[in-house]
């Protein structure tokens, strides 16, 4: 008699969807991985959870890739995304059923493409093997200035405009739009600016939201510290 064993099978993983955020000129836009639609929605509700406090109040721009979302699961998305106290705006996709589901409930489904600025190629040294360039001139909104080194900026950043720099970024003037410093990982990047309030600021993979301005500007330096964007009072004169 031939005896059959049943041995226990091991299931696989699945890998949940990745969530990436990022500052654009309407507020801030989520990509969301491939992947099961239900996975991929727990996955983004659970992103925004656990930075809620500083995402609050925040314009949403969704691109969920090849996901197909019928008309029910896209007006039950809107109102879970509406009951963290943030707005739904425009919804991008590859699926023509996502994209005319998405307009039927009024939401946008394309969004500008910022354009870069241009800046000089000329290089100087800050710190020994670290590069750096000089910008003399406002950025207003939908302009990108983007760097592996140091910035320095003489000059206004307006909202809708942002500066994504490998090291540090120093603003001589109002720093209004989003900023990223480290975006290369480096988690010792600081940005300075004479009138910190920017619209996202960003250390390496660590995004933060301030809080409204109350009172009056003083010029500010944020870093990390034990993993979270932190802003100090800075003088200029004696830099960090």
């Amino acid at each position: 008699m031939n005896q059959q064993t049943d041995y226990p099978t091991e299931e696989k993983e699945t890998a949940r969807p990745k969530i990436q955020i990022k500052g654009i000129r309407e507020g801030l836009l989520i990509t969301v991985g491939d992947g099961l639609w239900i996975d991929a929605q727990q996955a983004l509700l659970e992103h925004i959870d656990s930075q809620l406090e500083f995402l609050r109040g925040a314009r949403l721009a969704l691109d969920v890739g090849n996901h197909v979302i019928k008309a029910a699961e896209m007006g039950q998305l809107r109102n879970q995304i509406s009951e963290r106290e943030l707005t739904l705006w425009a919804l991008m996709s590859n699926s023509p059923t996502t994209i005319q589901t998405a307009q039927t409930l009024g939401l946008a489904t394309r969004i500008a493409k910022p354009r870069t600025e241009l800046v000089s190629r000329a290089q100087t040294n800050l710190q020994s093997g670290e590069g750096a360039i000089l910008v003399h001139r406002t950025l207003r909104s939908g302009f990108s200035l983007k760097h592996p080194g140091h910035v320095i900026l003489i000059g206004d950043v307006n909202p809708g405009a942002q500066i994504i720099a490998g090291g540090d970024v120093v603003v001589w003037g109002r720093l209004r739009g989003m900023v990223h410093a480290g975006a290369e990982g480096d988690e010792n990047a600081v940005v300075c600016a004479l009138d910190l309030s920017p619209t996202q600021l960003r250390i390496a993979d660590q995004i933060s939201i301030p809080p409204k301005r109350r009172g009056k500007p003083q010029p500010e330096m944020a870093s990390l510290k034990n993993g979270q964007v932190v802003a100090e009072p800075w003088d200029p004169k004696k830099g960090r």
